[in-house]
């Protein structure tokens, strides 16, 4: 009776054994699927932003090709990349196509998040001179030294942690930077739509500004040919031609063709409000009221 008590007991102990290692089966598979879905998600995003800095750049005429050196690096240099290195979306990653996010394991569940932040691995810590081959006519040798490496703080890129390193923080830390890296980008298009001329004011207003400005420069002119008329310079008719006519027209031309260079936004509508009547109203009014207001104070003054 008891070898069958101790039987009976070594199988409650070995099914016990079993269920518990088919939960624990479960749950690692249920880990490892949830972190593939992230790791999926967050690639999706880098796809995303990689296409957005694109439009971007031809936005304002760099060619998303052409290399952009880090600050801190000469122009038409950079830091130096492993052998091996890819591209993908216009940043340096490591790794081969198949390895995970700390480029040389499996895309579930591994550490480093250089492939999921979109970010460059770190490098090797600063002071590491270039190793070159082993001596003359040794198998291996090489003629060219390796790249020395850049230390961390100098790529701008966080220092690796020490130790093991949790997948599940590395992907939730990717997914920090990656929300930061779209808060940058909201900004820089919300900086794109705006334009070079006065881009803290509204495009009423703007254009009003211009047009107000370029009928102040036509008075001035007007004055300096009433002046003129005075000595006999500019006959009347020619003053009258230029005040009802060509200086507002003048004025409204150049007022148009500022509003169209300037006041157009680099991304975002592809032709600025211009107000045309309204520039009409202010440059062929302003013109001959200011000649009006001159005759009146001139007579007031006499």
């Amino acid at each position: 009776m008891s070898s069958f008590d101790e039987y009976a007991a070594l199988l409650r102990h070995l099914s016990a054994q079993q269920r518990a290692g088919e939960q624990d089966t479960a749950a690692k598979t249920e880990r490892h699927r949830h972190l593939g879905a992230t790791v999926d998600y967050l690639h999706r995003r880098l796809l995303a932003q990689g296409q957005r800095l694109d439009h971007l750049g031809r936005t304002i005429g760099v060619d998303p090709g052409t290399a952009v050196p880090p600050p801190g690096f000469p122009p038409g240099s950079g830091p130096p990349m492993p052998p091996g290195a890819a591209q993908v979306s216009g940043v340096p990653v490591s790794g081969s196509p198949d390895s995970g996010p700390s480029g040389g394991t499996s895309a579930f569940g591994t550490p480093g998040a250089g492939l999921v932040s979109g970010m460059p691995e770190p490098p090797a810590a600063a002071g590491h001179q270039p190793v070159s081959g082993g001596p003359s006519g040794s198998p291996g040798q090489t003629d060219r030294a390796l790249p020395v490496a850049v230390s961390a703080t100098e790529a701008g890129v966080p220092a690796q942690r020490a130790g093991t390193v949790d997948p599940a923080t590395e992907l939730e830390l990717a997914r920090r930077w990656a929300d930061e890296a779209d808060r940058y980008a909201q900004q820089a298009e919300m900086l794109a739509q705006r334009p070079v001329l006065l881009p803290g004011w509204s495009p009423m207003a703007r254009a009003v500004a211009v047009y107000l400005g370029f009928s102040g420069v036509a008075v001035v002119l007007m004055l300096v040919m009433v002046l003129a008329s005075g000595v006999g310079a500019v006959g009347f008719g020619t003053l009258i031609a230029w005040m009802c006519a060509g200086l507002p027209a003048a004025a409204l031309i150049g007022a148009w063709l500022v509003l169209g260079k300037w006041g157009r936004p680099a991304s975002g509508a592809a032709t600025p409000p211009r107000y045309p009547l309204l520039g009409f109203l202010l440059c062929f009014l302003a013109v001959p009221l200011a000649y009006c207001g001159y005759l009146l104070l001139f007579r007031a003054l006499r």
